[in-house]
């Protein structure tokens, strides 16, 4: 920087000058010195007085240079610069301790901005999907996952400008002017160390401040492998707000005024020194958060914040690559670029992991009316969360998934024929996977019905949620493909139609004609007696199919519709037609009540209360006899 222009000022002034304002004098020396300045230099109002004192450290630094000075004089100018550089060393902080201020971070962050994070925020407002069976629970790592996931609520928090780099400009430009000018002299004058002790630690307490602002804490990895992870997730939402402001904004803002005040001072690159000097320890205390939960034990639920995670680490990466490209900052971008490996990595097993735990789920206590298990609910809102993530799972999940006994050596584990599937992703053939393997498991958990009728009843009403879920999101149809949708779907049928027929074939029989006639007689040609028999058969079983029945559940409205068309479709028609054949055998008789208990209407009216998942009243509701 060019020397001020004011009067040339002498060696022998110069020394005056600066002993004027030496700031190591004590207060008893300063009433011995009249003329002595206890004040700071750069707070003067009066600038003449402030360019005189740096060139007075001008005159001292071009003396000591000088060969024609004199033994006694060297020691004097050595003096003298040991006082300037202490004096200027008390300056620059401060100069800087007096203009730094954290940054204003409210502003910066606008919730009601249109760009966010990652757009798709799923919601779904059905309350009865919240995923609360604790036996399922606890297999999956304890964590209530809800359709209306909490993990997905913060998705769509935005930023303001958050999208690049923005550089701000930390302190005004006559305090940077003011700054460059102390800097130069302790450079020129050998003092680098010092000049960059104090502006990184006058510096650190500003990032500090911006830090807490943000709610970075400082967190060993310890800390947060001992964190509940309903906890963590707090605070991964808060670090996904802050990593983005502190790289894009803080650091990159801090870069900045270190080339401001020192670029192209002293032969090495100082402002380079200031800018590592004074962040390094931030930048690490911010990443080594990302790098403790990539490390953590992985369970299923901590998924889609590990993504987010890498999400987010991977937006920022070229910004980091940019800000930290000098060879000193190479540990942080090395860093950074081995945490995003890590979080992938994390995902990979994460998803490993689900896997078996969908396989392995062991709760073995039937559900109630067999309608759709919680497991079933679990894996699919997953795997749909798991669709929003495809852009960047597709790129992580490059090997297909390893099926059937290979899986786990075990000969009772399902098979997938991958030849089926060729021109899927491994991404894709793995969401197919986890349908096969809750398809299995769940087959094992009907077993534990001991109605057969239940039994398919209960696989019909989970594999159609499966099929429900799939193609009520349009990224998880395109990824399991309509081929293998259509298989689930016949798959649902066929468990239908083995309920129906596990049910009703027995009820049904009851109204055949066979049995009745009474062969070679000049009578009617029908036993009363049979029949009697088989309208009390009827009724009993009737009763008993209507008790049970009604407590089942079939919790989708449409599907429970088509199932009570379907048993009136088959039923009605044949009892209307078996009662228009023998009504009069009975009614010609004693107590026909007792046996035509139920007109069609009745029939009618008690399939309605069928799959309702409650008990009704023990005797069917009679209109007409």
């Amino acid at each position: 920087m060019e020397p001020p222009e004011t009067d040339v000022v002498g060696l022998e002034t110069a020394e005056e000058i600066i002993s004027r304002w030496d700031s190591t004098v004590s207060e008893e020396g300063r009433d011995h010195h009249p003329h002595h300045h206890p004040r700071m230099i750069f707070e003067s109002d009066d600038r003449r007085e402030i360019d005189r004192y740096l060139q007075a450290v001008d005159e001292i630094r071009r003396s000591m240079e000088s060969t024609t000075i004199s033994d006694e004089d060297q020691t004097k100018v050595n003096t003298s610069l040991q006082i300037a550089m202490a004096k200027l060393e008390d300056e620059f902080r401060n100069i800087l301790l007096n203009h730094s201020s954290p940054l204003e971070i409210d502003w910066l962050i606008d919730s009601s901005s249109s760009s966010s994070i990652r757009s798709s925020s799923r919601t779904d407002s059905n309350s009865s999907d919240y995923f609360q069976d604790d036996d399922v629970a606890k297999d999956f790592g304890g964590h209530e996952f809800a359709e209306s996931s909490s993990s997905r609520s913060t998705r769509s928090v935005s930023y303001k400008s958050m999208s690049s780099v923005r550089e701000m400009n930390l302190l005004r430009s006559d305090v940077i002017d003011d700054l460059r000018s102390i800097a130069d002299r302790m450079i020129s004058a050998g003092y680098v160390r010092e000049c960059v002790q104090v502006y990184a630690s006058a510096r650190k307490a500003s990032v500090d401040a911006s830090f807490k602002q943000l709610g970075i804490e400082r967190l060993s990895i310890g800390d947060i492998q001992r964190t509940e992870w309903d906890v963590l997730e707090t605070k991964i939402r808060r670090w996904i707000r802050a990593s983005r402001v502190c790289t894009r904004i803080l650091f990159s803002s801090e870069k900045k005024l270190c080339e401001q005040i020192f670029e192209n001072l002293g032969t090495n690159s100082v402002d380079d020194m200031c800018f590592i000097e004074t962040i390094k320890g931030h930048a690490l205390q911010l990443f080594n958060f990302a790098d403790a939960i990539s490390i953590s034990r992985r369970s299923p639920e901590k998924l889609f914040k590990i993504l987010d995670l890498h999400d987010v680490l991977s937006d920022l990466l070229p910004d980091i690559e940019g800000i930290f490209r000098s060879k000193s900052a190479e540990s942080i971008r090395v860093q950074a670029v081995e945490i995003l490996s890590r979080l992938g990595e994390a995902v990979k097993g994460i998803l490993s992991e689900f896997e078996n735990a969908v396989l392995r789920e062991p709760s073995r206590i039937p559900v109630p009316g067999g309608t759709v298990h919680p497991l079933t609910r679990y894996v699919m809102n997953y795997i749909s969360l798991i669709s929003d993530y495809k852009g960047t799972l597709v790129e992580l999940i490059v090997s297909k998934p390893v099926t059937g006994s290979r899986y786990s050596g075990d000969q009772t584990t399902p098979d997938l024929d991958l030849s089926e599937l060729e021109g899927r992703t491994p991404l894709e053939l793995h969401l197919i996977w986890i349908i096969v393997i809750l398809q299995f498991n769940l087959d094992g958990k009907s077993k534990h019905y001991r109605d057969a009728s239940l039994a398919h009843l209960f696989m019909m009403n989970n594999v159609h949620y499966i099929v429900q879920k799939a193609k009520g999101s349009p990224e998880l149809r395109e990824m399991i493909g309509d081929d293998y949708l259509r298989k689930l779907t016949g798959k649902f049928r066929q468990e239908a139609t083995s309920y129906q027929r596990a049910t009703w074939v027995r009820v049904l029989y009851c109204l055949r004609d066979e049995g009745l006639h009474v062969s070679g007689s000049f009578s009617s040609g029908v036993s009363k007696t049979a029949l009697r028999e088989r309208f009390k058969n009827f009724n009993a079983m009737f009763e008993e199919v209507h008790r049970t029945q009604a407590t089942w559940s079939v919790p989708d409205a449409q599907l429970r519709e088509e199932l009570r068309i379907s048993i009136s479709e088959k039923l009605i028609p044949a009892y209307r037609s078996f009662l228009g054949r023998f009504r009069g055998h009975i009614e010609s008789g004693k107590h026909p009540e007792t046996y035509i208990k139920y007109s069609v209407e009745d029939l009618e009216t008690a399939i309605l209360d069928f799959f309702e998942g409650h008990a009704v009243s023990p005797h069917l509701r009679r209109r007409s006899h």
